[in-house]
């Protein structure tokens, strides 16, 4: 072989040794960067942390958080929120940045008590088959203010919820809980 074929036949393999290179290095940082606007604006993975949900979950549960559907329609009475600590929950030591997760009991406008166990949103009782117990301790009657929520945690005698902090700014919500992928033998929508 001439030594000039060997150096261009060197130059053509370290050239689409390169472009080999660059090409997987772009598709990488496309997925980085689709990863991170995927977790940031449509849906992104969150840990139970304690029992507060139980029966529906359970600490160690692992879900699928989705933040699209509040920029269309508002929070509905039965939603499963995860949101950001209220000023009242960082005034007691939380940080601004942890997560919690409660179902919405009220919305704007609605009036929320509880008597006898039971939990009343505008004078009638919520049919609550997804509690772990009545609640044991009366709440007096509260309208819930705009742009704010009531949340509760299913396991009534055991939730740090809106009956001892107060409403839940909408703009703490993080998502909506939608899906749980762990355990596999609870794996399903919620």
């Amino acid at each position: 072989m001439i030594p000039q074929e060997t150096d261009t036949k060197a130059a053509n393999t370290s050239s689409k040794t390169w472009r080999g290179w660059r090409e997987n290095l772009t598709l990488v940082a496309i997925a980085l960067l689709l990863a991170v606007l995927i977790r940031t604006f449509v849906a992104e993975p969150r840990y139970i942390p304690s029992d507060s949900m139980v029966p529906t979950l359970y600490e160690g549960d692992r879900l699928v958080v989705e933040k699209i559907s509040y920029h269309f329609q508002p929070p509905a009475t039965g939603d499963i929120v995860v949101f950001q600590a209220p000023e009242e929950l960082q005034k007691r030591g939380y940080p601004k940045d942890q997560a919690f997760i409660k179902r919405v009991i009220a919305t704007p406008g609605e009036i929320i008590k509880v008597a006898g166990g039971k939990v009343y949103l505008n004078g009638q009782a919520l049919p609550e088959d997804y509690i772990a117990e009545p609640a044991n301790q009366p709440f007096p009657p509260v309208q819930v203010p705009p742009d704010e929520l009531f949340v509760m945690g299913d396991n009534r005698n055991d939730s740090n919820d809106s009956r001892y902090w107060g409403f839940l700014p909408r703009q703490n919500i993080i998502g909506r809980a939608v899906f749980r992928f762990w355990p596999l033998h609870r794996i399903g929508f919620i």
